[in-house]
């Protein structure tokens, strides 16, 4: 009976908590990622450092990248391959230190590259958009991209602008 009750308080603990460890708000922290890699990279490196905060915080975040910002996503180049420009832009080291302060988060968690960073998010629940317009107008075709993120139509989007209750853009 005794090791009964103490497997169920470890499924408890390793299960259940931590689901709740993050009481989320209901409330939805939109960030609007919009500018390229290309055109000014301190933009887009920022959005999921503010994600992560936000998540913490206890909002139900959600990343569209929109605009040239869906470029960031697009895998592949000149070269082909399967990496996106996030995968290929690395986290400097001294910004992942300053994550593990900020975060109180180990430093063997903090990602490495924008890439990882962004599938990471995903994993922690933040909901990943692209705008599908932008996409063809940039000639994206949507087995291209990351696949952790879903490009929605301009009415999905409009949704997630309009029900947002706190709008950030880069």
């Amino acid at each position: 009976m005794r090791i009964l009750l103490l497997t169920m308080l470890l499924i408890v603990s390793v299960v259940v908590l931590p689901a709740f460890a993050v009481e989320q708000t209901g409330k939805t922290f939109l960030i609007h990622a919009k500018t390229s890699l290309k055109i000014d990279d301190a933009q887009i490196c920022a959005v999921p450092n503010v994600a992560w905060t936000a998540l913490e915080k206890g909002y139900a975040v959600a990343i569209l990248f929109d605009a040239s910002g869906v470029t960031a996503l697009k895998k592949g180049g000149l070269f082909g391959g399967d990496k996106s420009p996030l995968d290929k832009a690395a986290l400097p080291e001294r910004e992942r230190q300053s994550l593990t302060r900020q975060l109180n988060a180990p430093l063997e968690t903090i990602p490495h590259d924008y890439g990882e960073y962004i599938r990471f998010l995903k994993q922690k629940g933040v909901r990943l958009f692209a705008n599908r317009t932008m996409m063809q107008l940039y000639k994206i075709d949507e087995k291209e991209i990351e696949q952790a993120v879903s490009p929605i139509s301009l009415e999905e989007m409009l949704n997630l602008i309009e029900t947002a209750y706190i709008y950030v853009a880069y």
